[in-house]
C-alpha cells in the first residue's frame, strides 16, 4: 500500500515499536497524509513491512480503535474513521465522586480548556481497584491525565493515596501529570499540584469569621465517620486547632440526628448535604431563630447553600478549574494553592 511509506519506524528509539505506530499514524492524519475513510494496511502486511512481530502491531492498532481514530470492518480491512480530534490535545479528567462542587471544577476547566483538546471525565468512587483499573487501560491513550487522589479503606476512613495508587501513578510521565485537589507524596519530578491545604483551609477560614463565631457557646462540628465519599481527617485537625486556640467549647458528631438536642448559642458546621438540611428543618421546628438563636456554616459552597443564606467555608472550585487548564494550556509546572474562603451570609 502507498501509505505504508508515510510510516516511519525507528529501530534506535526508546519508544516502544507500538506506541511509533500510534504516533506515527496520528502524525500523518494530522498533516493529511492520511485521511478519513483512508484504507490502511492490514495488521500481517504492517508486520511484514517493517518486520514487527504481529501482537506489536495488533497492540497498536487496538488504542487507534479505542480512541476511535481507526475502525476494522469484518471482511474489508481497516479504515481511518476520524481527522477532526486528532491534532487536539487528549485528556483523561479522573475524579473521585460526582459532586456538584466536583462538577463545578470540572465544567469550569472545560469553559477554559478551548476548543482545541479532547477531555474524557471518568468517576472512580474513590475505589482503589476501579482507579488503577482505569488508569492501567488508559494510560497510553492521553496527552495529560488530571487525577483527584480520594480512596477509601475497608473501614470507610479516608486516605489521599495507597501505595498501589502512588505505584501507578508513578508510571505516569511527570509532564503528563497533574495532581488535583491533594498533595502528592514521594512523587518525584516537577509536575503540576493544584490543591487544597485541609487542616489549614478551615482553620483559617474559621479565624477570619472569629468576630461572628465567637458569640456562639458551642460549636459542633458534623463529620460522617462512615460516609460513603469519606472526608480527609485534616478537615478535623483544623477544626481542633481553631477551637483550642481560641478556647471555643467544641464538640464533633457524626451526623445530625433526628429529635436532636438543640440549645441557644450552638453554632453547628455540617460537610454533607443532608445534615444540613436536617439540621435546618429542627431549627425551624424547635422554633429557634437561624443564625441569632443557633448559627449554621456548611462546608463547600453550592448555587442552593447561596439561595438560602447559608454562610460557607469552601475552596473556590470555579478557580481550580480554570487554573488547571492555564496550567495545561501554557504548560506551567509547579504547585498553586486553591483559594479557601469564609462567605458570611445569613445563618450565623
Amino acid at each position: 500500500m502507498d501509505n505504508l511509506k508515510f510510516i516511519k519506524i525507528d529501530d534506535n528509539s526508546r519508544v516502544p515499536k507500538y506506541q511509533q505506530i500510534v504516533d506515527s499514524i496520528i502524525h500523518n492524519i494530522s498533516e493529511g497524509n492520511l485521511t478519513i475513510d483512508q484504507k490502511i494496511p492490514s495488521i500481517n502486511m504492517f508486520s511484514e513491512e517493517f518486520y514487527l512481530s504481529r501482537d506489536t502491531v495488533e497492540k497498536a492498532y487496538n488504542i487507534l480503535k479505542e480512541r476511535n481514530i481507526i475502525l476494522s470492518i469484518r471482511g474489508k480491512g481497516f479504515y481511518i474513521s476520524r481527522t477532526k480530534l486528532i491534532s487536539k490535545v487528549n485528556i483523561l479528567f479522573l475524579i473521585n465522586k460526582l459532586s456538584s462542587y466536583k462538577m463545578k471544577t470540572y465544567n469550569s476547566f472545560i469553559d477554559s480548556i478551548g476548543g482545541n483538546s479532547h477531555t474524557d471525565l471518568h468517576i472512580y468512587h474513590c475505589d482503589e481497584s476501579l482507579f488503577l483499573n482505569l488508569l492501567d487501560k488508559y494510560k497510553a491513550l492521553y496527552d495529560y491525565f488530571v487525577i483527584m487522589p480520594h480512596f477509601k479503606t475497608d473501614d470507610l476512613k479516608h486516605v489521599s493515596f495507597t501505595d498501589p495508587v502512588i505505584k501507578a501513578i508513578k508510571k505516569i510521565p511527570t509532564e503528563k501529570l497533574i495532581i488535583l485537589d491533594n498533595i502528592k507524596p514521594a512523587i518525584e519530578g516537577n509536575i503540576v499540584e493544584i490543591y487544597q491545604d485541609f487542616e489549614n483551609d478551615i482553620y483559617f477560614a474559621l479565624k477570619e469569621g472569629l468576630p461572628k463565631i465567637s458569640k456562639y457557646m458551642k460549636l459542633v462540628l458534623v463529620y460522617p465517620e462512615k460516609a460513603v465519599y469519606p472526608y480527609p481527617r485534616r478537615i478535623l485537625h483544623g477544626f481542633r486547632k481553631f477551637c483550642i486556640e481560641n478556647a471555643l467549647g467544641f464538640e464533633i458528631i457524626d451526623k445530625v440526628y433526628d429529635d436532636m438536642v438543640l440549645k441557644k448559642g450552638d453554632l453547628f458546621i455540617t460537610i454533607e448535604e443532608a445534615d444540613l438540611v436536617n439540621l435546618v428543618k429542627q431549627i425551624r421546628e424547635d422554633e429557634f431563630v437561624l443564625g441569632k438563636d443557633i448559627g449554621v456554616i456548611s462546608y463547600n459552597d453550592t448555587p442552593l447553600k447561596e439561595l438560602l443564606g447559608i454562610t460557607v467555608v469552601s475552596t473556590d472550585f470555579k478557580v481550580m478549574g480554570e487554573k488547571t487548564a492555564q496550567m495545561i494550556l501554557n504548560k506551567e509546572k509547579g504547585k498553586f494553592k486553591v483559594p479557601f474562603n469564609f462567605i458570611d451570609r445569613n445563618s450565623i
